[in-house]
């Protein structure tokens, strides 16, 4: 790290600093604090939920994943572009939510079903989402030691500290500055000017890589892998066998089934101006992904390229002894990528890399302080006191769950020792809630027949399945390790009927794919039959237009009047009467865009399907593969080059809208997300 890239660290941490202090005025009351007062534009919404959904530890994540996988796997992700543009471009779930004005999910369970299941699925929430939180902080720590070459221990006039808990804490100490200054409003803007930079920073340090090592050495070193185990030629890798039809089911439902209900970002459902802006601020998320996607993509492998190639072996020398002072594995393994960038990348951009992962780390450690802390008071602590607070009163005590919650994930990060990837974690922890809450939440949303016995029977069959299938999957990775039985669980069988129990797991367990896909259709399944179940007894139909504020129930300002006339064929599209000319256009390119890429994948699928290979080798396509690679890369940089000119403008035309209108309006002391008796 030279002067240049510490100043360049300097300078975007004083100013994401400085925008808190210069805005923090505008935060006057609950509703400001948990949404922004319902006023954030789509470009404002597309860039700061991006960033605040990313954040240093997914970067980490998707580059160590990134190093197994290559190009292959991205051809079979082109089966889903379909099926996200449906979900995003109907407003799946996210513009019903937005409809009914809740400020978390929770409540709007509660406005649904009843108080108890809302602390019920709020406890859920909160209780998984605090252990997926828990390893942020370290693994954006060991990131910042690594990568910067940091000591282990510093000292300023006094005793030597160490260097980890250290930055751990002024990455969290920033985060938990920012939430109790401003909020929501904060955490928004903070995150816009940190998603901004980011991508522009994702931009240069991919063109500069590919530039640097070139599509010579990456090709040689990607067709030097294995037959069966190509990272070029999707038709060439075992994951063909996997990419069966009940995988894509699987996949295809939960895209649908789980829309909104990781909670982590929370606020940014609540927080758009209307809710037709917040369907538009997801339709631009398709835009706004491609240089970020282009980076998660091409960055390992060129990773890959520098630590597998020849003519690379002297730095892949070098990654390999910075690794070897690291004793955890799993922590090795999510720093070799981190340290192979900070030797491949010149000054100016190694310090703006850094720059970048020192907001997304705020930016998602905010977030989730937020979010999680925002849920545990509004939807456990709230309803169980059972008494409304004053307006002073209950932002102080969502400001003190902030601190309760920034210190546990402190303490836990401290304390817990990494042993898998962290998508396996984050997979694990997810499940807990979002395996079951798709089907009280779409069925809340959209039916006038489910019921609130319903959800309590989703909820509990939910739950017991995910717990289960996570304490089982434990176990039996438990004994496969160390050959002790989880938490001496089986201890009493014997160590015969202890092995004969872990091999009969090993075989029949579900992987997470498949457990996922079972807790959707059981939580399906029981949700539908006991509603149908009461509704023949009862027959008392729910009246969705007063929780969805429709008809005699509207709002004034909660819905926007387009100026085209919609025809039907238009309606199917998703385009209804609340569309301009510019959102009819926006909806028509991203159709086309994505369908494009289907096309190409059902033409090139089938053309592939139907070759004779003799021997079965299919390394005589790797040099088209490795091309029709290198084009689409550059198409989605190009693309992705004139999305942040247009976003960024945007966004900043937003931010003044939002400011404004937050001075302007008067603030309804009522709208603080408690529901009256």
């Amino acid at each position: 790290m030279t002067i240049l890239d510490w100043t360049i660290m300097g300078a975007m941490y004083a100013l994401i600093v400085g925008a808190v202090l210069a805005t923090r005025g505008h935060m006057r009351g609950v509703t400001d604090y948990l949404a922004a007062g319902r006023l954030a534009g789509r470009y404002l919404l597309t860039i700061s939920s991006a960033i605040a959904g990313l954040g240093a530890i997914t970067v980490v994540a998707n580059l160590e994943m990134g190093l197994q996988a290559g190009f292959a796997m991205s051809w079979w992700g082109l089966t889903m572009a379909l099926f996200v543009v449906i979900v995003t471009v109907t407003g799946w779930v996210n513009y019903r939510f937005r409809r009914t004005r809740a400020l978390t999910l929770a409540e709007f369970l509660e406005r649904r079903y009843s108080r108890r299941f809302r602390v019920f699925a709020g406890s859920v929430a909160f209780g998984a989402g605090l252990i997926n939180f828990g390893i942020f902080p370290a693994v954006g720590a060991h990131f910042f030691v690594n990568y910067l070459g940091l000591p282990p221990s510093w000292s300023l006039l006094g005793p030597a500290l160490p260097t980890f808990p250290t930055v751990m804490a002024l990455l969290l100490g920033t985060a938990v500055f920012f939430v109790l200054a401003g909020g929501q409003v904060a955490v928004l803007i903070t995150n816009f000017v940190q998603g901004a930079f980011a991508n522009l920073v994702f931009l240069a340090v991919t063109v500069y890589l590919i530039v640097k090592i070139g599509w010579g050495d990456l090709g040689q070193a990607l067709m030097s892998e294995p037959p069966g185990h190509s990272k070029i030629n999707p038709f060439d890798t075992g994951y063909v066998q996997d990419f069966n039809f009940t995988y894509f089911i699987i996949g295809v439902m939960g895209l649908f089934y789980s829309a909104m209900s990781w909670q982590g970002t929370q606020a940014y459902n609540a927080s758009a101006r209307t809710a037709h802006e917040g369907k538009m601020g997801q339709v631009l998320g398709h835009w706004r992904g491609k240089v970020q996607d282009a980076f998660m993509i091409m960055v390992p492998i060129l990773i890959f390229t520098v630590l597998n190639h020849p003519d690379w072996s002297a730095m892949a020398t070098a990654v390999d002894a910075k690794l070897a002072g690291i004793d955890n594995q799993a922590v090795r393994n999510q720093m070799r990528a981190p340290v192979t960038l900070a030797l491949l990348l010149p000054p100016g951009l190694l310090g703006a890399f850094a720059a970048l992962m020192v907001g997304a780390a705020i930016s998602t450690q905010s977030s989730y302080l937020h979010s999680w802390s925002s849920i545990f008071m509004q939807d456990v602590v709230l309803p169980l006191r059972g008494r409304p607070l004053g307006p002073r009163a209950h932002l102080k005590l969502l400001r003190w769950g902030v601190v309760g919650v920034a210190a546990f994930v402190f303490v836990f990060s401290l304390l817990y020792k990494q042993s898998q990837a962290i998508l396996l974690f984050f997979a694990l922890t997810g499940a807990i809630f979002a395996g079951w809450s798709g089907a009280v939440v779409i069925g809340g949303l959209y039916t006038r027949w489910g019921t609130t016995a319903a959800a309590w029977a989703t909820g509990i069959t939910g739950v017991t399945l995910t717990l289960t299938g996570f304490l089982l999957e434990q176990a039996e990775r438990s004994w496969r390790e160390t050959g002790v039985a989880f938490w001496g669980l089986f201890d009493g069988f014997g160590a015969e009927r202890t092995a004969q129990w872990a091999v009969l797991m090993a075989d029949r367990l579900p992987n997470g794919q498949e457990l996922w896909g079972w807790a959707m259709w059981l939580s399906l399944v029981v949700y539908v039959g006991v509603s149908l179940i009461q509704q023949a007894v009862r027959r008392r139909p729910f009246d969705l237009d007063r929780l969805l504020h429709r008809g005699r129930h509207e709002i004034a300002g909660e819905v926007e009047h387009g100026t085209v006339a919609v025809s039907r064929g238009w309606r199917a599209l998703g385009i209804n009467s609340e569309f301009g000319r510019r959102d009819k256009a926006l909806y028509v390119a991203t159709w086309g865009w994505s369908l494009g890429w289907v096309v190409v994948f059902i033409v090139g699928t089938v053309y592939f399907l139907t070759r004779d290979v003799p021997g079965g080798d299919w390394s005589r396509w790797d040099p088209a593969w490795l091309r029709f690679w290198e084009t689409k890369t550059w198409i989605d940089l190009a693309v992705g080059a004139v999305v942040i000119v247009w976003f960024t403008w945007g966004g900043v035309k937003d931010v003044r809208r939002l400011l404004r209108d937050l001075k302007a309006r008067a603030a309804d002391e009522t709208d603080d997300g408690v529901v009256g008796e």
